[in-house]
């Protein structure tokens, strides 16, 4: 397995981690066993790196990944999440970035994985309401307790992220990026870049669009909340498909997978990128790895970029109520 480095603070991983927010929530359908077996065989084939949350499953996922890693916690590096608040059912209630709040949710998270520490902790959303120097102050006290190692950031703002990282260095940020989620390339990349912090795109696969294999909304379960995403919706999920139609096309020249040409495009985009596909599925697992022998060239990167350019996605990826919680 490649290896690539998050951040300057010491942080390596595989280059391609494993999202494991389906295996719980949002994308419909529940089968722990194949859950288990993909994350196992993930780690057999050389993963390190694995992406969790509090919210997920409002607690299971952590629960989840916990159970699986413990045998093998010595070298796998779990990432997970705080600040999207969810009751006992689901439902939402906000975001919360107050340093008591982020002191109570680490402990969460402690208990619900088992491990005794945390490699990587996430603030998952900026809380508007509270200063990012208080929130990044109380994470920096974890990692001064001994509770978390590194700290990273999720869908954060340039300038958020220059505020955070003056108060104790951010090793990762998160946020959404592949060919059809490009905005990052403006200023958030550039700006990661100049503080040395590493990237870490999640949904690099469209959330299972740019896979090829969702060909109507109705390839989706009745309770995926992706029926609710615009780009799922209505005429910009027939102008997204023909996208898609356009990397069918050049995948086949490749002698790839749709999933695996756009997963190499993600990962040409450097050496400090580090994609988390998120799948509970074996089959698509193995489809994702195989994306690390795939070998873009010059040409095959401009002829990418030409048929999709920024911007060619038809409609906002999130619903508006969550769209005004990112970049701030």
């Amino acid at each position: 397995m490649k290896t690539r480095k998050l951040g300057r603070q010491g942080l390596e991983v595989s280059a391609l981690g494993l999202g494991c927010m389906g295996m719980s929530d949002f994308y419909g359908g529940r089968d722990e066993a194949e859950s288990v077996a993909t994350i196992n065989l993930a780690l057999d084939r050389g993963v390190t790196f694995l992406d969790t949350a509090d919210m997920y499953g409002v607690g299971a996922n952590e629960e989840l990944v916990g159970r699986v890693v413990r045998d093998r916690r010595e070298w796998v590096v779990v990432a997970t999440k705080f600040g999207i608040v969810r009751g006992a059912n689901g439902e939402a209630r906000g975001i919360n970035g107050r340093p008591e709040y982020v002191r109570e949710a680490c402990d969460a998270s402690l208990r619900r994985t088992g491990l005794d520490v945390i490699d990587l902790y996430y603030q998952h959303r900026v809380d508007p309401d509270v200063p990012i120097e208080e929130t990044v102050g109380a994470m920096a006290a974890l990692v001064a307790a001994g509770k978390v190692k590194y700290l990273g950031l999720s869908e954060a703002a340039p300038e958020t992220i220059r505020r955070a990282h003056a108060v104790h260095p951010i090793t990762a940020l998160q946020t959404e990026y592949s060919l059809w989620s490009r905005d990052p390339e403006d200023a958030i990349l550039p700006t990661v870049r100049e503080l040395g912090i590493g990237f870490v795109p999640y949904s690099p696969l469209g959330r299972g669009f740019l896979t090829g294999q969702i060909r109507t909304p109705d390839d989706l379960a009745a309770d995926d909340t992706r029926r609710n995403h615009p780009r799922f919706q209505g005429d910009a999920f027939q102008r997204n498909l023909d996208l898609v139609g356009a990397i069918d096309a050049m995948a086949a020249d490749k002698g790839c997978t749709p999933a695996q040409l756009a997963l190499a495009w993600v990962l040409a985009q450097g050496e400090d990128i580090v994609p988390i596909p998120g799948t509970k599925r074996r089959s698509y697992l193995a489809d994702n790895l195989a994306a690390l022998d795939v070998e873009l060239s010059d040409a095959d990167v401009a002829r990418i970029n030409d048929v999709l350019p920024p911007g060619a996605a038809s409609g906002t990826r999130y619903p508006a109520a969550a769209m005004v919680t990112v970049s701030r």
